[in-house]
Order: structure tokens, then sequence, then C-alpha cells
């Protein structure tokens, strides 16, 4: 009789293909995508975390639903950074000029530092963006981690020197 083998034993949780994804940043970068992540995560427990291990970005987005377009926002990081996009900022209020872009939908804002999340022109932004948002966050529950695409061929995540 043929042994039977689990096709999913080989199969990394989300969790864990997560750290892969962000291991691959220098420290500094992994510091502030995981800090990043933290304080979203708490600020929106129940937006579901969409995560794409693309060509030129890692991005984790943060939708109501398992539809990425259904995503309010997301978290892009390169080897030169992390940005903050808001997936419709061109409609947002945006009294301070602090969002950059020029597109017909998205706006963004680069993160030096976790800290930028706290100011109060950013909440007031991401409190517009979920107002708005075209399907709402649940109210209770607590969001899904996704895989959502990983690319074969990737950009470096680290900066060359």
């Amino acid at each position: 009789m043929p042994k039977k083998v689990d096709a999913t034993k080989n199969i990394a949780s989300p969790e864990r293909q997560l750290k892969g994804f962000i291991d691959k940043f220098d420290p500094k970068n992994q510091a502030l995508i995981r800090r990043v992540r933290s304080i979203i995560r708490r600020r929106f427990p129940t937006a579901n975390e969409l995560v794409y291990d693309n060509y030129n970005f890692f991005v984790i987005g943060y939708s109501s639903t398992e539809r990425t377009s259904d995503a309010i926002i997301s978290m892009a990081s390169g080897a030169n950074g992390v940005g903050l996009c808001f997936i419709h900022g061109a409609q947002l209020p945006d009294p301070k000029k602090i969002l950059l872009g020029s597109g017909n939908q998205t706006r963004f804002i680069r993160l030096d530092s976790p800290d930028v999340l706290e100011k109060s022109t950013v909440k007031a932004l991401l409190d517009a963006a979920v107002s708005r948002a075209k399907t709402p966050l649940p109210r209770t529950g607590r969001g899904k981690l996704i895989i959502k695409s990983i690319s074969a061929k990737q950009r470096p995540r680290r900066r060359m020197e």
C-alpha cells in the first residue's frame, strides 16, 4: 500500500512566509516594517492583511475583505525604504499637503520612522480613508493574514552600496 503524503506539509504558514519576506530586507527596514505593521494592525484589527511579495515592492494591503479592490491602505517596502499608500488618496482631504504622488487614485507618504503614524495629520488621513471606504471594515472579529502573490523574480530588497 503506497504511503500517503501530506501535500500541505512543506507549505509554510502565512506568518512564517511573511517573516521570510521581511527577512530579505536590511535590519533597519526589517525593524521599521515590523513596527509599522504592528501599529497598523492595532489600529485596524478587523482588516485583512493582503500580502504581495512582488518584483518591485513587498506590500501589505489592509482590506475589509479578501479582495484587493477593497484595500484602503497599504504598506509598500523596497530597498530604499517604506511608504504608506492611501489607495484612494487623490480623493482625501489633505490640507497640509503631506500626500505625495500625482496619479488619478493613489497617494503615499514616506515612513522614515513609525512615529510618522502618530502625527495628527496622518491619523486624520487614515480616518478619512476608512470613512470613505467602499466596503467598511468589519466592526468585530480579527482580520486574516493572506498571502496573495509571490514573484519568482524580484528586485533586491537591500540597498546596493
